[in-house]
């Protein structure tokens, strides 16, 4: 007995694949792992699924032990190794991340999330996407979660830039289908009047504030005094416009489109009124850009009291209030597939909306720096967000377009001009082929390769009957037809004729001692022998005489006596059923027909089917005796061979169809 193969155990399973994990990580090299993974017993699912486990206990020690990040990434760089190479399942990088990400401190989770963003190729790749996206975008959602906005925009901004590099434009999870807007996005200012100080003089606080100023500005620069008059009421009107651009819906709603056209019109003329002067603070803004100097911006406005004046005369606000003006009356003028039915403008409303946006260009073109370009910008990627709406009208589709099966690539070929006479004039223009049978073929159809296809194809093929009629009336002694003038002489004709036969004829591939020195010699011969088993051509014009023997012809057959009707030849189509019926006993009655046994053998070689056997065998004794191969004689042969059944079942389908 063969000893028995050793089974697999778990505990040990884990521990050598822990103690290899330590070799790979210490000598950077995954190939302990290999040996391990090969030398242990068990289903390769099962050394999966323990290396899986091994790769997350050797994780925990480190992150327990604190140690450093580049260990922890080493880890997941062995189980990525591990992916590519069979050994552990695909998602156990993703599990490893997020296990480390769910550990670590935030200053941590940078470094790591770092190492994603460079492997994003990785994650794209087949062996990793499928089973790693759903981890990769919770994995995220978890960050973003902890992460402040306000604190950390950066670090939101990569994660959201992460997966759009991740995921396809047409990823159903990524996209705003229902046009939602984000109504937590609330901004927040003083909305008590009684709490405001704007209304009170606070001259050393704005001269404190002009002295920072000052300060940014440089000591060779005079400080700059805000000319634009503030108070409780523009401040209130400014930061309630807010609320209209994070909801866009209410101005819908004729109560609330007039408090916005309102409160719209004074802060638009504010802007109009006080222009900035492209000089002290833009310049000052121009030499930080090029020393390097780090752009400060925030997620959230800041609404104090004390910033109005400072934030009214700042080029960056300003764009930002203008763009959401641009931005908000997009939507108000786009075909939404989401939007509700109600939310229609009127004439008025879309007048205004329309003289609005260009004050508001023309505003963006006027604000320093690089008004003009800025402008022109912001017009560009409005009008390619178009583009954008028409694609989530139609359900977001793919970009990817699949070429079809059956279309290759067609090379460019400069075509000859044909000439007039030969394509002809008119709408139903004949192309001429220089003969007549061409000429008829190739204008059958438009287009050839339809027409190749077509299931009606069929139809071009003639009947027996039909191919033959003349030959076969050419070939009766009684026309006294000269040879030279029959059909079988055609060389045109004969190649047709061949063609047909070994479609629709048995006897072409009916082996035949007979030698034919010539293809008019061998068509004759089959002509003859069809002529046995068609019937005869019809006659187009028929006389009384002939119609009064035609029914003498049909009475006298009537009247024929069973005996009679067996004398006749057997037809194609008697053989045709018989055979049927005889199938593997042919062999048994072949010695009966007077068949040769290089002619047994010969059926034998040229078929495999019993039935195609036993039809050629009926065949070549049909050929053989001619006008003798009656139904009396089969039935006379079946019963010396023994094949009485049959030859009753012979006898009494003649019978019948007597």
């Amino acid at each position: 007995m063969s000893p028995t193969p050793p089974l697999f155990s778990l505990p040990e399973a884990r521990t050598r694949f822990t103690k290899s994990t330590r070799e790979a990580l210490n000598s950077k090299n995954i190939k302990p792992l290999l040996n391990t993974f090969n030398q242990l017993p068990g289903s390769e699912n099962e050394k999966k699924c323990t290396l899986d486990q091994a790769f997350r206990g050797v994780l925990e020690e480190e992150i327990i032990n604190h140690s450093s990040c580049e260990n922890v990434l080493a880890i997941i760089s062995l189980a990525i190794g591990g992916v590519t190479e069979g050994i552990c399942t695909a998602s156990t990088p993703f599990v490893l991340l997020g296990d480390v990400l769910d550990c670590l401190p935030l200053d941590q989770c940078d470094t790591i999330f770092t190492f994603v963003e460079k492997n994003v190729a990785t994650w794209k790749s087949n062996t990793f996407y499928s089973a790693g996206k759903n981890y990769l975008l919770r994995m995220c959602n978890d960050l973003l979660r902890r992460l402040s906005k306000s604190q950390n925009t950066v670090f939101c901004g990569r994660i959201q830039l992460f997966l759009a590099r991740l995921f396809p434009l047409s990823e159903k999870s990524g996209l705003n289908l229902q046009s939602q807007f984000n109504l937590e996005n609330v901004t927040v200012f003083n909305t008590n009047e009684q709490e405001s100080t704007l209304g009170q003089k606070h001259t050393e606080d704005r001269e404190e504030g002009m002295d920072v100023e000052e300060g940014e500005m440089g000591d060779d620069e005079a400080p700059t005094t805000c000319s634009i008059p503030i108070d409780y009421n523009l401040y209130r009107k400014f930061w309630s416009l807010q609320d209209y651009f994070r909801n866009p819906v209410q101005c819908y709603e004729k109560i609330s489109w007039k408090t916005f056209l309102k409160y719209s019109e004074e802060v638009l003329a504010v802007f109009k009124s006080y222009k900035l002067d492209d000089t002290q603070a833009s310049r000052k803004k121009m030499e930080e850009l090029k020393t390097g100097g780090e752009h400060v911006y925030f997620a959230k406005f800041l609404t104090s009291e004390k910033l109005m004046d400072l934030q009214l005369s700042d080029s960056n606000f300003r764009r930002h209030i203008l763009l959401q003006y641009l931005i908000l009356f997009q939507y108000l003028k786009g075909q939404v597939k989401f939007k509700s039915s109600n939310y229609v403008l009127t004439d008025e409303q879309s007048l205004w909306i329309e003289d609005t946006t260009k004050s508001v260009y023309q505003l963006l073109s006027e604000n320093p720096p690089d008004g003009e370009r800025f402008s022109k910008m912001v017009e560009h990627i409005l009008n390619t967000e178009e583009n954008w709406n028409s694609w989530k009208n139609e359900g977001c589709p793919s970009f990817v377009k699949e070429r079809a099966s059956d279309t290759k690539p067609t090379r460019v070929v400069r075509k000859r001009t044909a000439p007039e006479d030969f394509l002809g004039k008119g709408p139903n223009k004949k192309i001429l082929m220089g003969n007549e049978e061409l000429t008829r073929l190739w204008n059958l159809c438009p287009d050839n390769m339809e027409a190749c296809k077509s299931e009606t194809r069929q139809e071009y093929m003639p009947t027996l009957e039909e191919f033959f009629e003349e030959a076969i009336e050419q070939a009766d002694p009684e026309n006294m037809v000269e040879n030279e003038y029959k059909a079988v002489n055609n060389s045109n004709y004969g190649w047709r004729a061949l063609r047909l036969l070994a479609r629709r004829s048995p006897h072409f591939f009916q082996p035949t001692n007979q030698q034919f020195k010539s293809l008019p010699e061998y068509l004759e011969n089959m002509v003859i022998k069809l002529a046995k088993e068609l019937p005869p051509p019809s006659e187009e014009i028929k006389t009384g005489e002939d119609e009064d023997e035609e029914d003498n012809d049909a009475l006298l057959k009537e009247n024929e006596s069973p005996d009679v009707r067996r004398d006749k030849p057997v037809t194609g189509e008697q053989i045709e059923v018989f055979a049927n019926k005889l199938g593997e006993q042919w062999k048994i009655l072949a010695p009966y027909l007077e068949m040769k046994d290089s002619e047994i053998r010969q059926i034998e070689c040229d078929s495999e089917d019993m039935k195609m056997r036993a039809k050629q065998l009926l065949v070549a004794w049909q050929d053989q005796e001619g006008v003798h191969a009656t139904p009396e004689n089969l039935i006379n042969a079946l019963n010396k061979s023994g094949l009485s059944d049959l030859a009753e079942s012979l006898t009494n389908d003649n019978e019948t169809n007597s």
